[in-house]
């Protein structure tokens, strides 16, 4: 019961941000996609290293 009540409130929280600040909202998901992009690119890095 508590996780659901956690989970709620947080999708709450979640559309509370992108609608009263969409373009922060924007910027945060395109920083999280660089981040993420980035951090596939280093383990394609090291995977290249490995076998190379």
């Amino acid at each position: 019961m508590l996780k659901k009540v956690v989970v709620l409130l947080l999708i709450g929280f979640v559309v509370y941000y992108l609608l009263t600040t969409p373009t922060s909202a924007a910027d945060a998901v395109n920083d999280a996609f660089d981040g993420i992009m980035n951090a596939f690119d280093q383990l394609r890095t090291f995977f290249n290293e490995l076998t190379g």
